[in-house]
């Protein structure tokens, strides 16, 4: 490892590869990543710009990291989810579509700035572990409390997850893209209620 490859890790025992990715994350977060170059991203890394190459096929996989580890970020941050078949129904959703709208306001801004994107974002999705999304973990619990009986056995569970879903995307794009005038965002009580009167026992 160069002098200067050394003076750019200054978080312990992180390699040079996450401390890659750990820049193209932070100028992702600040500058936004549609033009974001590989000459930006190892000049705040303090190395050479042919450096990301020895550790990643190009800029596209190096982002699609970033993105993911972004993401699992801001998971850690927002905490565990309820448990099925632990306390009230209409309150673990409410807790579950609380945290959608959390994550979506935090990730939903660099996903913008990659939509032009598509092959980072395909990377993305390929480092995603299948079952790991809010989406899939909503739509599991769904499951797991109509399999205890606390949800009507006639339940479309699918509609309810992307009622949820759709929610978290309306409140967040509607404030990311300018409007003509204001567009008021449901209450989570309320998006919760419409949903039960579908779903509940």
């Amino acid at each position: 490892m160069s002098p200067r490859t050394a003076a750019a890790l200054r978080d312990g025992d992180r390699s040079l590869r996450e401390h890659l990715i750990a820049t193209a994350g932070a100028l992702m977060a600040e500058e936004g990543a549609a033009n974001l170059t590989v000459r930006a991203i190892a000049r705040r890394a303090g190395v050479a710009d042919g450096v990301l190459y020895n550790h990643f096929a190009d800029k596209e996989e190096l982002l699609a990291h970033a993105l993911r580890a972004h993401v699992r970020d801001a998971e850690r941050e927002l905490g565990d989810l309820p448990t099925p078949g632990e306390g009230a129904v209409e309150a673990n959703l409410r807790a579950h579509l609380a945290y959608g709208l959390a994550l979506h306001r935090a990730i939903l801004p660099t996903f913008a700035g990659l939509l032009a994107h598509q092959a980072v974002l395909t990377r993305f999705a390929s480092l995603t572990p299948t079952g790991t999304e809010w989406r899939d973990r909503l739509l599991t619990y769904l499951h797991a409390e109509r399999d205890l009986g606390r949800l009507s056995p006639a339940a479309h569970l699918d509609a309810a997850a992307a009622l949820l879903v759709g929610a978290c995307h309306e409140t967040v794009f509607s404030a990311l893209v300018p409007s003509a005038g204001p567009t008021p965002a449901p209450s989570v009580d309320d998006v919760v209620a419409t949903v039960l009167e579908g779903i509940g026992a």
